[in-house]
């Protein structure tokens, strides 16, 4: 015969299991979510200078470790300008806008910055007259986790567009309406 207590015992039993399983649960969920590399990049014709500005913005998390990676165990992108501009440029040999024709728009880099949790990578380029579309190639930290997801936004040439380098995607294509420039 089973008294009260020895019910209450199992019940807080299988209550204490329930929430260890649970937050089990979460915090695997949790680490999976930070383990997504991801990566945004805003393409912006600006008509004020008329050129196309490229803005990439890295997690800064993902950007530690990529450095040492990259570079060295010690590398330290917070601290050090050294590997800053090596991580700039980087991004500048794994990133590149063509015209339609497939003719490299050459960019300059402009500058690079911590900001809080990111890491800023910044180019511009001339912006060609009566530019058609662009092909974008985006594959910084691919080379180090196939699974990084590099998303852009080109805008200033008509409606927001969305491009996202996923799995093997490599170069994707952007159309302009020539009216719009």
């Amino acid at each position: 015969m089973t008294n009260k207590l020895s019910i209450v015992k199992q019940g807080g039993f299988a209550l204490f299991a329930m929430l260890l399983v649970a937050g089990s649960m979460i915090y695997s969920n949790a680490a999976q979510a930070h383990q997504i590399k991801a990566a945004i990049t805003t393409v912006l014709f600006n008509p004020r200078t008329e050129n196309i500005e490229v803005m990439h913005r890295f997690n800064m998390h993902d950007a530690e470790h990529a450095v040492k990676v990259l570079f060295e165990k010690n590398a330290d992108i917070i601290d050090d300008k050294a590997t800053q501009q090596a991580f700039a440029d980087y991004v500048g040999k794994h990133f590149a806008l063509l015209n339609i024709e497939d003719e490299s728009l050459p960019l300059t880099q402009v500058g690079f910055e911590v900001e809080g949790k990111h890491f800023w990578v910044y180019q511009e380029t001339d912006q060609p007259p009566a530019l058609e579309g662009l092909k974008i190639r985006h594959d910084a930290l691919r080379d180090l986790w196939p699974s990084q997801v590099n998303t852009i936004n080109v805008e200033g040439n008509g409606p927001l567009k969305t491009l996202t380098f996923t799995d093997n995607v490599t170069l994707l294509e952007v159309g302009f309406n020539v009216s719009h420039h």
